[in-house]
């Protein structure tokens, strides 16, 4: 059950990304490209990958301004990717959180290179000048780079968007649809994590148990994304439902059954309570909260 101060704190997150995405999203990019990008990030979504970063970041004591851009910068990434994800040539999509997608808006040129734009964004955003108040160290500058370079790219989000692709009407055991969901959706949320932990000081045993965490997450986030596509109208979900069904694809229903991943939601979410337990941190109640909210995103 979630508590009125975990509300207000999503909801002071979701505020403060919010303002730094208004104040680092440019108006003035040439063509209307910046009124292209600020289409499609901002005014939607519930700023998920940001608020991971920030909770984590909490539970180490982490630096509050490498934080907000490790979660700012998160946020660019997932948004270019819905961007492309919903172009013609990919899932063909006209609808997401609850407006027209941005190749319908501004053409498919336009979204392209929104897309393109938000993704070199992420990266000037993780890397402020030297004499700017909220800049950070050149190390922490790069381990975030890093990580979010390794989760977006061939080994992470469009390795698995590949996979994705190459599988639609192919019949797909369970073990071949985790590997594809953990690098097209999980790891940029196991990613988001591991950023706000690098924002601080966390020992190995805390590091690897965030990571656990992550990935645990990670999937329950997915395995819920399957279940919501057969079972909530699209007025609800803010994007087309049934497009999965629709395009022959492999998910967690069609692989496992309804029931079957319903149950494996819950397993997920077990094991990244029993992460967190494992931590050795004090308080990790805001992280224990969001896998909550995932997963209860069913019921």
């Amino acid at each position: 059950m979630k508590s009125d101060n975990f509300e207000a704190w999503i909801a002071l997150g979701q505020q403060t990304v919010e303002r730094a995405l208004e104040d680092w999203v440019p108006t003035d990019a040439p063509a209307g490209l910046g009124e292209a990008m600020r289409y499609g990030v901002l005014d939607g979504g519930k700023r998920l990958r940001p608020l991971l970063v920030l909770a984590a970041s909490e539970a180490v004591h982490g630096h509050a301004q490498a934080a907000l851009r490790a979660a700012v910068a998160v946020e660019l990434i997932h948004a270019y990717s819905l961007v492309h994800d919903d172009m013609p040539c990919m899932d063909n999509d006209v609808l997401r959180r609850g407006k027209p997608t941005v190749h319908v808006q501004y053409g498919e040129a336009g979204a392209m290179l929104a897309g393109d734009a938000m993704q070199a964004l992420a990266f000037e955003v993780l890397t402020p000048d030297a004499d700017r108040p909220d800049s950070m160290p050149p190390a922490l500058q790069a381990r975030l780079c890093a990580l979010l370079a390794r989760s977006s790219g061939y080994d992470g989000m469009a390795g698995g968007q590949a996979i994705d692709l190459a599988s639609i009407g192919k019949q797909l055991g369970e073990r071949t649809l985790r590997d594809m969901h953990r690098r097209k959706t999980g790891v940029l949320l196991q990613a988001s994590v591991m950023m706000g932990a690098a924002c601080g000081p966390a020992s190995t045993q805390a590091t690897k148990a965030l990571s656990d965490y992550g990935a645990a997450l990670g999937l329950a986030f997915q395995v819920v994304d399957d279940i919501l596509d057969v079972t909530q109208e699209s007025h609800v979900l803010g994007k087309t439902a049934g497009k999965d069904q629709d395009a022959n694809k492999p998910t967690y229903v069609s692989v496992l059954g309804l029931e079957p991943a319903r149950v494996l939601a819950q397993q997920l979410r077990a094991e990244a309570k029993a992460a967190l337990a494992a931590s050795g941190l004090a308080d990790v109640s805001h992280l224990s909260l969001l896998a909550d909210s995932v997963v209860e995103r069913v019921n």
